[in-house]
């Protein structure tokens, strides 16, 4: 074609030379040509023909608004190089020419669009620098398919993309397929996985495909650092991938998948995880290297199941998921036959099962309730043959995992052993029995003993064998058939634990424990040789003979010196198991040794077996001479071997603790912390040089005692390690979260650690740390033991009461009570600590179980310990006793505790103020009672005190006054009543008083009460209170209140509650009881021993409650010679005295007073007359201000001891005068004279017969009372004396021929009627004489 040049176009504005372009060409024509429409459109008609001729797609891009000499393709466009190429392109020219190219090619656009797209993709993913088996992308990679999406997006956008076509084209070159490119198809919608599994029509290759490139994945993402991009792309990848496998494929709504979803996906989803499970269990079971690719895949594929890659998935879909997997776990090549379970079963516990399958079981355990997971896993074993392997450690994690699980396999195995009975199906049977030895191995804390359960299931008549022969023939058969296959100690079991038989069926017992011993002598293990307290329920090898008795020794040893008598166990086997008893336990007891000056446990055992001839004379022999020969040695040798020996096994607790600490400062491995404690345990048991379970029967069923000698040093040792890394635990949990965030750490760890023989050495240790270093710990100790304490407390029902000894209560207390009882408060640095520790239990307590019921906390905290906390906080901070403003509801004072450094004063406000803990204190048990507050200041050394004596005075007044007294009794206080608190503050001190005693072994009860540490000031305030209630309204006149005093109403009431045995304690505590009561009323204002006035006229003090106070047990503590003490009479008279002065006529009212007590206590007159040389001055001073004479009765006692004086005088006349009325008095008064006088003045004596008999009677009696005392009490009247006495009153009796025997008779008759005669008002004088003193 030539077109001419118009003159000067172009040639003034392009250099010579250039060719022109297309566009001016075209410009320059439209210039001369005229606008024709006709012509113009055969134009367009002829260039799109010629377009469509020479069409390429890549040409057309090229052409197309491209820069010049740059060329522009498709790939170009994918690459994306730079925005110029995209942004400048019109995307309707990419839709025109793939619609041109498809319809030339005859076509559908979609179709063409979706080859040219998937083609692209190849070319992406071909195109990487990986590897030929990686799954993942290159930074490069990536951002060219991200262009390419786009594109792709748009296509999709105006119907110009064919997903079908597209996955057809991507299954051609599956091997170049890529999985990542997929997932950002899958996530961009433009072909997702279903449909790109749905458009394959070979099943099985879509199944091997997905699989070995999630298996890469897997492989490729453990090889990761976990910070790299590339790893949280894998994690999106596989999470997404596993996500829509187990949503798809574990559908359970089926109208969720519309019409038209396809059937293909599910099986295809199914299929692949099923892959990925069973790829990864074998490379488990191979026992590949960690470094192994296939290890590698398989710990991430764990990872993943274990983790929350679920969570975004339905419940019914997540649960559908994990019971086929469950499934699929225990039903993974069960090629092990129950012989082998049988016999490998020990090695399949938690501990030893591996990590991966118990991170698996515990993701398990989270989606499916544990009701839920033993249905299914019984449904398993009734319809699939099972991998014996996995079902068992599967059965030991539910076990472990779960507390309710006791009670679940428990239940599940008494059913399963009934249908096993019914049916008389072995396959029951047999799984029944690996059921409940599989549990059992984890622990007696968690599952009774194969022993226990044993012997429950069949050791009764009750038990499913009894029914029938049949059923005896199939259980003897079954047991028969183990025989071969058993471990020594389940034979032990049967053979020590026999079932019960009919005897006329005993042969078939027999026949198998013949069968039984021939297999144990087979693998030389003897039953006769087996230990005293060996464990029967652990599976693990039989100890040696020699190392089960030392054992069996220290066992035995702790059991005597709790019973003080030789163990059952002992004496049974010195009898019916002699080989053992003579060859192994003996010698191991007999250890010569360097016997020590004070007889220990173990000498005082041994020399009750030698009494009781249960050790040879030989044998007792050379011991003496070996333990002489000891004694002669230097000492000191051996400790480095025993040293090295505890050094040994600490190595492997040490490192396992320490992982477990690791564990917990990590959290990605929060979930391996159940089976890191798990590690514990065992490591625990080997290093206490243990078999598996050992001892741990004995621990659930006896009471433990801490009043044993220190422990061996190897246990001393590992309770210090426990101790010191549950402490290091706590705080560095405390670091990452608080305690309710902690998880059950805590809880396994007690359980673990509790369920083996160390807990009473642990329980030692911390009696001691508590109760004698307790100010010397650090603040992360205080912590550390009081969570330990709490969490022992949890665990309380599982545990056996302690016996703490004093100065603890004496008897069992519970793991609360027994910390309780090691806090005091007795001095500033005790209260300070017990101070601490309770604000860490508490406040640790109340965060841990705040979520949880009350009856959780309640178990955990004894109410002791609450109360204490009220107490220490009431009497050390003052402003404690204020009205309440609460404080911050959010968290109790925790994290204020674990920071350092620990304010615990402001800690302990806090936590008075918190919410909770303020109605916590509203429960009964829980309130600090007005008891509860006198209990505890008695404990209280005013000398340690952290008060001064005017603050605690005043600290006194307060709780008393204005705390406790207007509180009503429903809450611990005494409605305002002051006589109520009185009578509650004397109980308190008499029991604590009584306490103090036992405690002590206190022989001088009489000066205790002023001896207890605190009774000083609690006595004063009783002083001052009683003082309050006499200065009170006047008491009307009339009768006393019914009842009486307050004080003697306690005295009764107490001494009603005593034992009434007259055996040697019952009188000795009795004796103490009444010594006590003395010295209260000593303490107290005269006027208490005397009552109001009575209203008969003339009025006169009423000693009613006195007179009975002595007459029925004050008269039992006569220690001289039959009379009161000086003190008590003393201040009767000066009660008796001021009372008379308040009467209108003291003189009569004394003499009436003393009248009455002439009457109804003699006692007390005859104790007045023994020491009236005392006595007289006092109350001549207390009358002195009295106008008229003194009292008639007073003067009576004065003229009877005149005349006792004048009688024994020898400057006296003779005959002597005669005796003042009445005879008694004078014949009290004249003996007591005798008494005083010693052997110097017998010769007065010569004079009675001067006197009359009623005298004679009277004084013989009370010299044969002083004969009786000197029998009694030696050192306080002289033997000779009293019988030189009776002497001479007996001849004078006989010289008159009195029937002085008939004195001790309460008869009628003549001659001994000075004793009997009644008088119309009651008995004589003479004869309550006679009843009070005998």
């Amino acid at each position: 074609m030539s077109v001419s040049r118009a003159p000067g176009a172009a040639s003034d504005q392009q250099p010579r030379g250039r060719r022109r372009t297309w566009a001016e060409l075209l410009a320059g024509r439209a210039g001369k040509m005229k606008l024709d429409p006709e012509r113009e459109q055969k134009f367009r008609d002829s260039a799109v023909r010629l377009l469509r001729r020479q069409l390429n797609l890549s040409h057309l891009l090229l052409e197309v608004e491209g820069p010049p000499h740059k060329k522009l393709s498709l790939s170009q466009l994918i690459d994306g190089d730079g925005p110029e190429a995209h942004t400048g392109l019109s995307s309707s020219l990419i839709g025109s020419a793939l619609r041109d190219q498809a319809s030339q090619l005859g076509l559908p656009v979609a179709v063409l669009s979706s080859q040219v797209v998937a083609s692209s993709v190849v070319q992406i993913c071909e195109a990487g620098t990986e590897p030929s088996h990686g799954v993942l992308l290159d930074l490069e990679q990536r951002k060219k398919l991200s262009s390419l999406l786009e594109i792709t997006q748009y296509l999709l956008a105006h119907n110009m993309f064919s997903r079908l076509s597209f996955c057809q084209e991507l299954w051609k070159v599956q091997n170049s397929l890529l999985l990542e490119a997929v997932w950002h198809l899958h996530k961009q919608n433009i072909a997702s996985l279903p449909e790109l599994l749905e458009s394959h029509a070979d099943v099985q290759a879509v199944v091997a495909w997905l699989f070995r490139n999630l298996h890469g994945l897997c492989e490729q993402s453990e090889q990761m650092d976990v910070s790299c991009p590339q790893a949280d792309i894998a994690r999106a990848v596989l999470s997404d991938f596993v996500q829509m496998l187990v949503l798809r494929g574990f559908q359970t709504n089926s109208g969720l998948r519309g019409e038209a979803e396809p059937e293909r996906v599910p099986q295809v989803a199914a299929a692949v995880l099923q892959r990925m499970l069973a790829a990864a269990l074998e490379a488990l079971a191979a026992g590949m290297q960690e470094e192994s690719s296939a290890h590698r895949a398989a710990r991430h594929w764990f990872s993943v199941l274990s983790g929350h890659t679920c969570g975004g998935i339905s419940t019914d879909s997540s649960k559908s998921f994990f019971r086929h997997t469950l499934t699929q776990i225990l039903t993974h090549k069960p090629v092990l036959k129950v012989s082998d379970a049988i016999q490998m079963q020990r090695e399949w516990s938690f501990a030893r099962t591996h990590s991966l399958l118990t991170s698996l079981y515990r993701r398990l355990f989270v989606v499916l309730s544990p009701e839920e997971l033993v249905g299914h896993v019984q449904e398993v074993l009734e319809t699939h043959e099972v991998n014996w392997q996995h079902v068992l450690s599967c059965v030991s994690a539910l076990v472990i995992c779960f507390p309710e699980a006791r009670r679940l396999v428990t239940d599940w195995a008494a059913r399963w052993l009934a249908r096993a009975f019914e049916n008389f199906d072995l396959d029951s049977m047999v799984t029944v029995f690996l059921l409940v030895r599989q549990a059992a191995l984890e622990g007696p804390s968690l599952f009774p003993s194969y022993a226990d359960w044993f012997q429950a299931s069949f050791g009764s008549a009750r038990g499913p064998h009894g029914c029938s022969k049949k059923a005896l023939v199939f259980l003897f058969k079954f047991l028969s058939d183990l025989v071969p296959f058993e471990a020594p100690r389940y034979l032990q079991v049967h053979i020590l634990h026999p079932p019960l038989v009919p005897s006329k069926y005993r042969s078939l017992l027999t026949d198998y424990v013949s069968l039984a011993r021939t297999r144990l002598a087979d693998l030389k293990v003897s039953v006769e040789n087996m230990g005293l307290y060996e464990d029967l329920s652990s599976p693990g090898d039989v100890a040696e003979p020699h190392s089960q008795a030392s054992q069996d020794v220290e066992k035995a040893l702790a059991v005597f010196e709790h019973t003080g008598r030789i163990p059952a166990a002992v004496m049974e086997a010195s009898i019916f198991r002699r080989p053992y008893y003579v060859s192994h336990f003996l010698p191991a007891l007999l250890t010569p040794r360097t016997l020590p000056r004070v007889p220990d446990a173990r000498a005082a055992f041994v020399e009750a077996l030698k009494r009781a001839d249960k050790i040879p004379p030989s044998l007792y022999a050379a011991y003496c001479q070996a333990c002489s020969a000891a004694e002669e040695k230097p000492a000191g040798l051996g400790m480095k071997a025993d040293s090295s020996c505890t050094e040994g096994p600490l190595g492997p607790l040490t490192a396992a603790l320490q992982e477990l600490r690791a564990a917990m400062t990590d959290p990605t491995q929060y979930d391996a912390i159940s089976a890191r404690v798990a590690v514990v345990s065992q490591r625990l048991s080997s290093a206490l040089g243990l078999s598996e379970d050992d001892a741990g029967s004995e621990v659930a069923k006896a009471q433990l005692s801490v009043l044993v000698p220190e422990p061996e040093q190897r246990e001393q040792k590992v309770v210090d390690l426990l101790l010191t890394s549950f402490c290091q635990n706590l705080m560095a949990a405390s670091s990452f979260a608080p305690p309710d965030r902690q998880g059950s750490w805590a809880t396994r760890f007690v359980t673990a650690t509790c369920g083996h023989r160390l807990l009473p050495a642990m329980l030692a240790r911390l009696r001691q740390l508590l109760r004698h270093q307790g100010p010397s710990l650090s603040a992360s100790h205080v912590l550390g033991l009081a969570a330990l304490a709490v969490h022992l407390g949890e665990a309380g029902p599982a545990l056996p009461d302690v016996h703490a000894g004093p100065p603890a209560p004496a008897r069992r207390l519970s793991i609360p009570d027994f910390f309780s009882s090691l806090l005091t408060c007795g001095t500033k640095a005790s209260t300070l600590f017990c101070l601490r520790f309770c604000t860490a239990a508490i406040s640790y307590s109340l965060c841990k179980f705040s979520s949880q019921s009350r009856d959780t906390l309640y178990s955990c905290l004894s109410p002791g310990l609450i109360k204490k906390f009220q107490f220490i906080v009431l009497r050390v901070f003052s402003e404690a006793r204020d009205p309440l403003s609460w404080g911050d509801t959010a968290s109790p004072p925790w994290r204020s505790l674990y920071l350092p450094p620990a304010d615990w004063q402001q800690a302990a406000l806090c936590l008075w103020r918190h919410r909770t803990f303020q109605e916590l204190l509203k429960e009964k048990g829980f309130h600090l009672t007005y008891r509860d507050w006198l209990q505890l200041e008695l404990e209280i050394q005013p000398d340690m005190d952290s008060l001064s004596d005017m603050e605690r005075r005043e600290f006194h007044q307060w709780a008393i006054h204005e705390h406790f007294l207007p509180e009503p009794s429903a809450a611990g206080g005494c409605d305002g009543d002051l006589e109520t608190a009185c009578t509650v503050l004397v109980d308190a001190l008499l029991d604590f008083c009584r306490s103090s005693q036992s405690h002590e072994h206190s022989e001088d009860c009489g000066s205790a009460l002023g001896g207890c540490a605190g009774n000083r000031d609690i006595l004063s305030r009783l002083q001052e209170m009683v003082v309050d209630l006499e200065q009170g309204p006047a008491a009307p006149l009339g009768p006393p209140p019914s009842g009486g005093h307050f004080l003697f109403r306690i005295f009764r009431r107490r001494l009603q509650a005593l034992a009434s045995s007259w055996d040697v304690a019952s009188r000795l505590q009795r004796q103490r009881e009444l010594l006590m009561y003395r010295r209260i009323l000593l303490s107290l204002p005269p006027s208490v021993l005397v009552g109001s006035s009575r209203a008969e006229q003339p009025a006169a003090p009423n000693c009613d409650e006195f007179f009975h106070l002595v007459n029925s047990e004050l008269r039992n503590l006569c220690l001289h010679g039959g009379a009161l003490t000086h003190t008590i009479i003393a201040h009767f008279f000066r009660g008796l005295l001021n009372a008379c002065l308040r009467c209108r006529d003291p003189s009569q009212a004394a003499d009436l007073a003393l009248t009455w007590c002439q009457t109804e206590c003699p006692l007390v007159l005859t104790s007045a007359l023994l020491w009236w040389p005392r006595l007289e001055r006092e109350l001549c001073c207390r009358w002195r201000g009295v106008p008229g004479p003194p009292p008639r009765e007073l003067q009576r006692l004065r003229e009877a001891q005149q005349f006792a004086w004048s009688f024994l005088s020898p400057d006296a006349a003779s005959p002597a005068p005669p005796a003042p009325s009445p005879a008694w008095v004078s014949a009290a008064a004249l003996y007591f004279a005798i008494q005083r006088a010693g052997g110097a003045n017998r010769t007065g004596l010569e004079k009675l017969d001067c006197h009359g008999q009623e005298l004679l009677a009277v004084l013989f009696f009370f010299s044969l009372m002083g004969l009786v005392s000197s029998h009694l009490n030696p050192h306080a009247v002289d033997f000779l004396q009293a019988v030189g006495v009776c002497a001479e009153v007996l001849g004078c009796l006989q010289k008159r021929n009195a029937p002085w025997l008939q004195l001790f008779q309460l008869t009628e008759t003549a001659s001994s009627r000075t004793l009997t005669e009644m008088p119309p008002s009651g008995r004589t004088p003479s004869c309550t004489l006679l009843w009070t003193c005998t």
